[in-house]
């Protein structure tokens, strides 16, 4: 006989329900996103339909919108962007036992599909939000904690009274690194524009640099751990700095490994899945033990010009957008 748990199919007008979703028309700028009506998908066996609240802005928006990664995203157009998300649990598909109608919830997709008021996911990607935190709060947190901390503890070797140089530190994945880095003993060093300054130092960091107006020269070198959130030049001016069996590790650059000169090290990090890890990380969050920074919180509808923003420059942290705001 099967056991599993009987979904809860919520009532008729909530299936049929219209909702709103920000879809990718064509590869293109800003005007290629677009507010379309679509209807409320239905969650299958191990999945969750979610009523999202919030979803944050991440720099990865921009490059799918400008057909950067169409090898790495294999899209059929239009399709849903955004990348993570808070929100409610409205319905859920059979065996799904670890959520229930009713909960808050956050998430990494490990896709995309977040720009939107309904959205089905696998039930195991989900975390329970603490109640300490806003959906606002809580949507700025899944990529950038998870990135930053595995960044950091790519390092295959104790950090403890280590240097660490963050690249790029103002950002949502920066200012994450820059704590983790601190918590672990690591005495920290950091790049940030001229008024992101303050900020990056609030966060912990030991030196910082505005990398308009200094070079890196002047930071620091025997550099253990170079976190690069850049890419490019700035990669590239980073090998110099490295003491004898320090590491570089990217998650801006694919072909860090290649780009690597003769006796250095690099390596390449993408986000990956810890949803025990999220949620310790979150509570920290609603603790107040780490510190999560939100740019702007905006609407749906001006989402394509936020993502705009975050491909030219941003006060620090994340950008939010509140679907809840018309």
């Amino acid at each position: 006989m099967n056991h599993s748990p009987t979904p809860d199919r919520g009532n008729t007008n909530e299936q049929q329900a219209k909702g709103r979703a920000l879809r990718l028309h064509a590869y293109g700028g800003p005007e290629a996103l677009k507010v379309d009506h679509v209807s409320s998908p239905e969650p299958g066996p191990g999945e969750v339909l979610v009523s999202i609240k919030a979803a944050a802005v991440n720099g990865i928006d921009w490059k799918i919108r400008e057909g950067h990664l169409r090898e790495r995203f294999k899209l059929t157009l239009p399709a849903t962007l955004g990348i993570e998300m808070a929100g409610v649990v409205i319905r859920t598909g059979y065996d799904v036992t670890n959520v229930k109608p009713g909960d808050r919830v956050m998430a990494a997709l490990g896709g995309v599909g977040a720009y939107t008021d309904f959205l089905v996911i696998d039930a195991e990607k989900l975390v329970l939000t603490p109640a300490g935190l806003s959906d606002v709060q809580a949507a700025a947190i899944p990529v950038a904690a998870m990135t930053a901390w595995h960044v950091i503890q790519a390092a295959d070797f104790d950090l403890s009274g280590k240097r660490v140089l963050i690249q790029g530190a103002a950002g949502g994945v920066g200012g994450f690194a820059v704590q983790f880095a601190k918590m672990a003993g690591a005495t920290v060093y950091a790049t940030a524009s001229t008024t992101s300054l303050q900020h990056v130092r609030a966060l912990g960091a030991d030196d910082v640099i505005d990398y308009r107006q200094q070079t890196l020269e002047n930071l620091a070198d025997q550099i253990d751990l170079v976190v690069d959130l850049v890419g490019g030049v700035v990669l590239d001016q980073c090998w110099d700095l490295l003491a004898p069996g320090g590491l570089l590790v990217s998650i801006a650059a694919p072909d860090v490994i290649a780009r690597a000169p003769l006796g250095r090290r690099g390596v390449f990090l993408s986000n990956k899945p810890d949803t025990a890890r999220l949620a310790s990380i979150a509570q920290q969050v609603a603790a107040g033990t780490l510190r999560s920074t939100i740019a702007e919180v905006i609407s749906l509808g001006d989402l394509p010009l936020a993502i705009e923003r975050n491909r030219t420059g941003h006060p620090p942290g994340k950008i939010v957008a509140d679907l809840t705001l018309k």
